[in-house]
């Protein structure tokens, strides 16, 4: 495993007993302190120690090297897994939704004062935490490690909107008791939508789709700059897990010997690999240059 993968998988590790710890306090004062928000976030919280297992999964089958079996490598078991971490982020909104709805049909006691402390903490440390996978994941070029960092980001979104309803409902008094099953709605909500926006890019790498030119211009222009590459003909890129596989058409002098057509397809691979340290595997073609018709 790459130093790269080990740096994902590490950050997968952290958020499984950081959220397996939350998880626990958020349930206990949920039911002492009569708030379903926080007994929502926990499930949140729970929710994120499955989504950091599958992550963790995920990384750990993507860091093989390729096999005659995977020529290609085990890459797409990265984006599979930031696939299901969405799913199952779109799920858990959808749960929370259900039982937030069944919470405000149903009377119940005032939220404990005590339960904003436990929020303020809890938003503390899923903010940093956050944050912190976040930057790994954007390093690293993890969809999953990103999806991942954005479950605790949801996390954050339920506590403080928990926090929130919590408060009003303590200073409302009677008839506000369930303000805080309101927060934990619209908090749920707020994770569908970002369920759907990191379902995207794992589709977008499932399927194969052309990256943007930050990878792909990189690749075009150190092709370009090899002597004796004359032009570019066609240049696909696709993302596998956290590295890229290049398939390029490169023209040159049609009067080259077979000998020196491969030493040079040998430097437009090297060039390649050098300028975009992402890119794994490289594979030329040699075509005959043709001029551009006037």
């Amino acid at each position: 495993m790459t130093v790269t993968s080990e740096r994902a998988v590490r950050s997968a590790q952290l958020g499984m007993i950081v959220n397996a710890l939350l998880a626990i306090t958020k349930l206990v004062a949920g039911v002492l302190g009569s708030t379903y928000a926080l007994v929502a976030d926990a499930v949140e919280s729970t929710a994120d120690i499955f989504s950091s297992l599958i992550v963790w999964g995920g990384l750990r089958v993507a860091g093989r090297n390729p096999d005659e079996d995977y020529p290609f490598g085990y890459g797409k078991a990265e984006s599979l897994a930031a696939a299901v971490v969405s799913i199952m982020l779109i799920g858990a909104a959808m749960g929370i939704a259900f039982e937030a709805i069944r919470e405000i049909r149903t009377p119940h006691h005032t939220p404990a004062w005590w339960t904003l402390i436990v929020l303020v903490s809890v938003l503390i440390i899923k903010y940093v935490l956050f944050r912190r996978v976040a930057a790994i994941g954007a390093d690293v070029g993890s969809t999953a490690v990103q999806a991942d960092a954005w479950h605790h980001a949801s996390d954050a979104f339920t506590s403080a909107a928990a926090f929130i309803g919590i408060s009003i409902a303590l200073v409302g008094g009677p008839g506000w008791e369930s303000a805080d099953d309101w927060a934990a709605l619209f908090a749920s909500g707020i994770i569908a939508y970002n369920g759907v926006l990191l379902a995207r890019p794992a589709l977008f790498d499932l399927m194969d789709k052309m990256p943007g030119s930050d990878i792909v211009g990189p690749v075009r222009r150190a092709a370009e700059s090899v002597p004796g590459v004359r032009a570019v003909e066609k240049l696909t890129v696709r993302k596998a897990g956290m590295v890229y596989h290049v398939d390029i058409h490169v023209q040159a002098d049609p009067e080259m010997s077979l000998h020196d057509a491969h030493e040079l397809s040998g430097a437009v691979k090297a060039t390649i690999r050098r300028a975009a340290n992402r890119v794994q595997g490289v594979i030329v073609h040699m075509e005959p240059y043709k001029a551009p018709v006037a």
